[in-house]
Parts: C-alpha cells; structure tokens; sequence
C-alpha cells in the first residue's frame, strides 16, 4: 500500500485574503498570496512551498548521501524555479540548480545529481499522483 504520514496536515482560512493556517505535528506555517493578487504576503504562497519541499527533500537526502560517502563537502546550495505552459494540457517545468561553494570532483556531482533524482519528493513529482477529495 505504501508509507502514510502518522498525523494529517491540517489548513485553516478565516476571511483574511489569503492568509491560510498550515498545521504539522510540531508547528504552524502560514501561507499566504502576494500582494498583487490580493493577499498579504505573510507567508510563502502554494507554488513557492511546493518549490520550498523539494528543496529541502533535496538538500536532506544529498546530506544523508554525502555524510554515508564521508566525503569533505560542507554546503549544499539549492535554487529551484517553475513555469507552466499550457496547451491541451499544463506541464509543468521545475528548474534545481545544485552548486557547492567548494571544489567537487566531477565524479562526486555526477553521483550527487543521481542522488538528487532519487529524493522522495522528485519521484513523487514525477510519479503518478492520485488526490481523493471528500467532504
């Protein structure tokens, strides 16, 4: 069947455009839209915390690599960007740009970007997603 999150992720909006409340287990997050679509900036917006979720994902799972490698690689950077087209249908282009402030060999960043595909986060973007909506 596959893993299941031990608790559901909670969302709350009140009539604050569009300040929405996101609970986890440990804290809140608030999410919000810009300014120049009506909301109050208080918070990342949707696009930006799914961008925000491979980054970390990315970043952890190249850290736990790494760290099991022993290799002497202290930083990780990460930037990440989409854009959609739409034609007959949305698709949906995620740009991730790994650097590193020092020196990597060439064999350590082909093994990392093989690393960074393998993140739960990317196969599940690149997997077939199934969302059941019930009220």
């Amino acid at each position: 069947m596959g893993n299941r999150f031990e608790e559901d992720i909670l969302g709350h909006i009140g009539t604050q455009k569009y300040k929405c409340t996101i609970v986890w287990r440990n804290g809140k997050l608030i999410m919000d839209e810009p300014e120049s679509i009506g909301g109050g900036n208080l918070g990342p917006d949707p696009f930006s915390t799914l961008l925000a979720s491979l980054a970390g994902c990315t970043l952890s799972t190249l850290r736990m690599y790494i760290d099991r490698k022993g290799w002497d690689i202290p930083q990780i950077d990460v930037a990440l960007n989409m854009e959609q087209k739409s034609d007959s249908e949305t698709t949906t282009i995620i740009s991730r740009r790994i650097s590193f402030p020092e020196v990597v060999s060439a064999e350590q960043k082909e093994r990392l970007l093989t690393i960074a595909e393998k993140c739960p986060i990317s196969k599940l973007l690149k997997g077939n997603t199934i969302i059941n909506t019930t009220l």
